[in-house]
């Protein structure tokens, strides 16, 4: 059997390119030290580096609360839990990819249709970007993503899917410098 290093961890998982370093947990760390009150402290850091959606809470308080028997709390609901507690279909439960589909739609003020049979489910963003990232793109390219965007993006999915990340400015500011015809848009003038 050859020898091996003595090492444990893997260059990746010992080196500098985890999340630690990056100006997201800058932000975190600034944050704990001295977080924003409005009365107290109005000097303070405000935390706007969020990794979770918490713009939906409420519409998905509303529906659950509406809605008893989609909890696994109701007898109905507990009589389903086998069901969705082992592995899915990988395209996700036919039921809930209907429902987002339906949402979305609402959302779009039904300017747009959404097939269901065409909506991915992901664990997260991170895990969406990670499956874009995978299936777009080979090592070594980028993607341009609109600025601001989660910083975690970049140091949780690049070193993962050896992709990188190119900021821009936001889109709104692409689609008024974008010339039609005109091939090879240099970013840096916007």
């Amino acid at each position: 059997m050859a020898s091996r290093s003595a090492e444990l961890l893997s260059r990746m998982a010992a080196g500098d390119g985890h999340g630690e370093n990056s100006s997201y947990f800058d932000g975190w760390k600034a944050y704990d030290m001295n977080p924003f009150h409005p009365q107290d402290n109005r000097g303070g850091v405000i935390q706007m580096g969020l990794a979770e959606n918490q713009l939906s809470l409420d519409l998905i308080e509303e529906w659950s609360k509406a809605h008893p028997e989609a909890s696994i709390c109701t007898a109905e609901g507990a009589s389903q839990f086998k069901r969705i507690a082992n592995f899915q279909d990988y395209h996700g439960l036919p039921e809930f990819r209907q429902a987002m589909a339906q949402f979305m739609g609402q959302v779009r003020g039904w300017k747009a249709r959404f097939d269901p049979d065409r909506v991915v489910m992901s664990g997260g963003a991170t895990g969406a970007q990670e499956t874009l990232a995978f299936c777009l793109a080979n090592p070594g390219e980028a993607f341009l993503v609109p600025t601001p965007y989660y910083p975690g993006y970049a140091c949780f999915v690049n070193p993962l899917t050896a992709t990188e990340f190119g900021a821009c400015p936001p889109l709104v500011h692409v689609e008024v410098n974008h010339r039609p015809g005109k091939s090879g848009q240099n970013l840096d003038n916007m």
